[in-house]
C-alpha cells in the first residue's frame, strides 16, 4: 500500500503532470504540422518536381513473385519525415525564441520601488507637519 501511496504522490507531482500536458499538445502539434506539410507544402513542392509524390519514390529491391510481397527501400517517406521533422523543429524553434525574449523583456523591465517602511512613513509625516 505504501508504494502505490508513494507512486501516486509521484504521478501527481507538478512536473509530471506538465510534462504529460507537454507530450499531449505536442501530439496534437505534430498532426497539424503533418497535415500542413502533407497537403498545404508537399503538393507544390511535388508540381515542382515534375508530380513527383515524395511517398511513392521507392527502390524495389526484390520483385514480388507469387504471393510475396515486394521488398521495398522507400526512400519517398524517409524523405517526407524528414522535412515533417525539420518544420516541427523550426516551428518549437521559434515559439522559443519568442518566450525568451518576451522572457528578456520581463527581466529588463525596471522593478517598482519597494514600499517604504513604517519608519520612513512616519518620518515623513513628521517632515511635512514641520514645514507647516
Amino acid at each position: 500500500m505504501s508504494m502505490m501511496k508513494e507512486f501516486r504522490e509521484f504521478a501527481m507531482r507538478g512536473n509530471v503532470v506538465d510534462m504529460a500536458v507537454g507530450i499531449v499538445i505536442g501530439a496534437a502539434f505534430g498532426k497539424i504540422v503533418t497535415s500542413f506539410v502533407n497537403d498545404v507544402l508537399m503538393p507544390p513542392i511535388g508540381l515542382a518536381v515534375g508530380g513527383v509524390s515524395f511517398n511513392d519514390l521507392a527502390i524495389t529491391l526484390k520483385e514480388a513473385a507469387g504471393e510475396t510481397e515486394a521488398v521495398m527501400l522507400n526512400y519517398g517517406a524517409f524523405i517526407q519525415t524528414v522535412v515533417d521533422f525539420v518544420i516541427v523543429a523550426f516551428a518549437i524553434f521559434l515559439v522559443i525564441k519568442a518566450m525568451n525574449s518576451m522572457k528578456r523583456k520581463e527581466e529588463e523591465a525596471p522593478a517598482a520601488p519597494p514600499e517604504p517602511s513604517k519608519e520612513e512613513v512616519l518620518l515623513t509625516e513628521i517632515r511635512d507637519a514641520l514645514k507647516k
